[in-house]
């Protein structure tokens, strides 16, 4: 792997604490900060859609109170119900209408883009300290 040379200014205790580490566990100093950079990076969005990879990334703009707003988020119960009725129709009776394959696919883009809009919130709040909680300790 290619690397770039840069210079960083470190606090004294931050640079005692990297010296300390890198003795400990025999590795040069350099790899140990290039280590924990990489680690505390923000989360990339790269995985994501296309369409959606801007999107995801202005959300490391927003205010924590903001992306824990998007955290919160729930698809419509109508529109969770009307889902779940296509799908079985699909599934018993293997043929929907244009319409309703149309509507199908609609609804989960629109679930997914939640899914991943809230997952992201979720890892940028994280990546600032906050504490993630447990699928138990979400909300239903």
């Amino acid at each position: 792997m290619a690397t770039q040379k840069v210079t960083v200014e470190l606090p004294e205790p931050v640079f005692e604490q990297l010296t300390r580490i890198a003795r400990a566990t025999q590795q040069p100093l350099e790899v140990l900060a290039a280590q924990s950079i990489a680690s505390n990076l923000p989360p990339t969005p790269d995985n994501a859609p296309v369409e959606i990879q801007a999107e995801l990334l202005q959300m490391q703009t927003w205010e924590d109170t903001d992306l824990l707003s998007i955290t919160k988020r729930h698809i419509n119960k109508e529109l969770q119900q009307r889902h779940i009725e296509l799908l079985e129709k699909n599934k018993i009776q293997g043929e929907l209408t244009p319409a309703q394959r149309q509507e199908l696919s609609e609804l989960r883009i629109n679930a997914d883009k939640l899914m991943l809009q809230r997952a992201y919130a979720w890892s940028v709040l994280r990546w600032r300290g906050h504490r993630i909680p447990s699928v138990d300790e979400l909300p239903e």
